[in-house]
């Protein structure tokens, strides 16, 4: 499990591909808030804090490639347990 207390603002996101997903505004319970700077329609988006797989030098890399985190995004936080309805292979 990451330490949430790890993420902080500005940080880079990018897949486990190491393409860009987006850039941490802050954390909002189990969910990464993104900047809107990245977003295609200028809002804020949520990404489950439970795909993320490491945090390192200001970097965030998720458990899966950018397309696949960036299907993930949510438009507000879902209640409930964050993440635990992705797959991460098939």
């Amino acid at each position: 499990m990451i330490d949430k207390s790890s993420i902080t603002p500005h940080a880079k996101i990018v897949g486990s591909c190491g393409n860009h997903v987006g850039t941490v505004d802050k954390v909002e319970g189990d969910f990464i808030k993104l900047t809107k700077d990245d977003s295609a329609d200028g809002k804020h988006h949520y990404l489950p804090i439970s795909v993320v797989a490491d945090v390192e030098g200001g970097k965030i890399t998720t458990l899966m490639n950018h397309m696949a985190t960036r299907s993930l995004l949510q438009d507000e936080p879902e209640p409930g347990e964050a993440g635990s309805n992705f797959v991460t292979s098939s």
